[in-house]
């Protein structure tokens, strides 16, 4: 691959996948291809790449055994098909910054170090990111690195909000409330005032990013002042395989009954509950939707889910002091038509009321004309804003009329 202006590559890397794109950043920023390695250290690991501009579109089955190795692959790849020169800089999504990190920054040796010692605090995401931002360091020795941090969006979130009812002295460790989802939500709010004006944007909003992991950030005057994760991103509502909040004494409960380890109670509520675990089939929504009428179980998560999703907007109504728009994004907000339906059901006295036709059509408003408040969808894009957020911490790009890579220079 050749190209006239440099390249940036996104990483986010998960648990047991890697996602990356690839942007070329000019006058303004242009997406040109994305893609995945998907099911590290599971049978059935492949890398997909979709080329949107030019290059391959493809999906061919690896051998990728674990994130070594799937990194390894991935840096073969970027090394044959984009080459050394074209690639200017990476970013990556870091899901936990801690106290510290309250800044999208370029990767040092301090930060790493930092980041390993948050490391208990996400042992499912952050192992992974240390890891391949130290490949990348000791492939391309001279490319620039910039961390991205999940948790920046709620930094700054009221000691209110983001105190936990524990001693206090916890708090002096970093044991707070942190949120999580941040450069989706950074992403809806920018879509949000380039859709419906800077003074809608300034207003009483709920952001619900409704995926495989799912959260609800509380904006007023463009800042987040609640979120439903907390401390990790197990908190707040069901998942796909997250539990939400739990009763802590199910923790001592479950040690006495089945001398379950604290190791074993993170798995558990990691990674085998939330839809999964209620249904014991599916953490796919979709899927439960397919089986709901069939199978009890599915339909329960389902309703479990919706029900939960429903509790938190009525308490972030509350914490705003009213409401002026509901933001729904993620797989599920901005393609599970029935689930924002369900959802939004009886919620009409904090004035949502949805327009069926238009819910159905995944429309960009899907709330009826006369509705006191709006209901969005809007399709969330983590990646762009690492692009964008790499063009601004490293200058990279051309700068033109105040712009850096088609966003207004801060």
């Amino acid at each position: 691959m050749t190209a006239d202006a440099p390249l940036i590559l996104t990483l986010n890397g998960g648990s047991s996948s890697i996602k990356f794109a690839v942007f070329e950043a000019g006058g303004s920023l242009r997406l040109l291809l994305r893609g995945a390695l998907e099911r590290i250290g599971l049978p059935g690991a492949a890398l997909r790449v979709k080329g949107l501009v030019r290059g391959d579109t493809f999906s061919r089955p690896v051998a990728a055994t674990d994130h070594g190795m799937a990194v390894g692959l991935l840096m073969d790849w970027i090394e044959e098909r984009i080459g050394r020169d074209a690639l200017k800089a990476v970013g990556h999504r870091v899901v936990q910054g801690g106290p510290k990190y309250s800044e999208p920054a370029r990767i040092t040796a301090e930060m790493i170090e930092e980041l390993r010692r948050l490391s208990p605090v996400d042992p499912e995401h952050l192992p992974e990111e240390i890891l391949l931002t130290e490949a990348f360091h000791h492939r391309f020795h001279d490319l620039p690195q910039v961390a991205c941090f999940d948790t920046a969006f709620h930094h700054d979130l009221p000691r209110v909000a983001r105190l936990l009812p524990i001693p206090r002295r916890y708090e002096a460790q970093g044991v707070r409330r942190y949120g999580f989802h941040g450069l989706s939500y950074e992403f809806l709010m920018g879509e949000l005032a380039r859709l419906a004006g800077a003074e809608a944007a300034q207003g009483r909003i709920i952001l619900a990013h409704l995926g495989s992991g799912a959260s609800l950030a509380a904006v007023r005057g463009g800042k987040s002042i609640d979120t439903s994760m907390g401390f990790t991103p197990a908190a707040g509502v069901p998942m796909g395989t997250r539990s939400g909040d739990l009763d802590p004494g199910l923790v001592g409960y479950l040690a006495r009954t089945e001398a379950m380890s604290a190791k074993q109670f993170a798995e558990m509520a990691n990674l085998r509950s939330g839809l999964l675990g209620v249904s014991e089939t599916s953490s796919d929504v979709r899927d439960l939707l397919d089986r709901e009428t069939q199978d009890v179980r599915a339909a329960e998560a389902v309703a479990l889910f919706c029900y939960q999703v429903k509790k938190w907007i009525g308490a972030f109504a509350a914490a705003l002091g009213g409401l002026d728009t509901l933001v729904f994004a993620g797989g599920i907000g901005e393609k599970a038509p029935a689930v924002r339906a369900r959802i939004c059901s009886g919620l009409g006295f904090l004035g949502i009321e949805l327009e069926e036709e238009r819910n159905a059509a995944n429309a960009g408003v899907i709330s009826v004309p006369a509705s006191r408040l709006t209901v969005r969808v809007i399709r969330t894009n983590e990646e762009r804003v690492i692009a964008e957020t790499v063009c601004r911490v490293l200058g990279v790009g051309m700068t033109l009329k105040g712009e850096v890579c088609g966003h207004a220079t801060k």
